[in-house]
């Protein structure tokens, strides 16, 4: 290994030659070692390493809205919206807000609105609001106050009413459209 600086305090002449190096070489700081010992591979544990999740610890509260473009585990609080590919609500978890995401897994609390193709409430689920899924599961012992509509992935203006004409006007718009 070559070091990358040297000192030298002694003033030299211009036309004079560099001194040969005899120093030995500088030992590697404790840190780097420590960089070098963790970039080892991980061996296998059989299980999936391809995705990691972001972890919402249970020593974490969140206001504010959590967004990730891949997978959470929340097992903290969160006041606000959260959105992901797969959420998973720990059984220590609470959401006050509404979750979106492929897949939700609901183990803790959430307090507002479920919005996934697929869902699971498991026994230790508590959901207070309505689930709008595709594909829903819902284990025994699991708490829900609200609706669970199948709805999932239709267009946003479901909360429209369909505009129905009078007879007279459907009439009139007709015989104009026949003249």
């Amino acid at each position: 290994m070559t070091t990358m600086f040297t000192r030298n305090d002694k003033t030299s002449d211009p036309g004079a030659k560099a001194p040969e190096k005899t120093e030995p070489p500088a030992p590697v700081p404790v840190e780097t070692k420590r960089l070098q010992a963790s970039a080892q591979p991980m061996p296998y544990t059989g299980a999936s390493q391809a995705v990691m999740a972001s972890v919402i610890s249970k020593a974490l509260k969140i206001t504010g809205q959590v967004e990730s473009t891949e997978d959470i585990q929340l097992d903290g609080q969160i006041d606000g919206d959260v959105r992901g590919v797969s959420i998973k609500v720990g059984s220590n978890a609470k959401v006050k807000g509404s979750v979106y995401g492929e897949t939700v897994e609901l183990a803790g609390t959430i307090e507002g609105k479920i919005e996934a193709k697929k869902v699971v409430l498991t026994r230790s689920a508590h959901m207070s609001g309505d689930v709008i899924h595709q594909d829903i599961t819902i284990e025994s012992g699991a708490f829900i106050d609200g609706h669970c509509r199948p709805e999932f992935g239709k267009t946003e203006n479901k909360n429209m009413p369909p505009v129905h004409k009078p007879v007279a006007v459907a009439r009139e718009a007709a015989e104009k459209s026949s003249v």
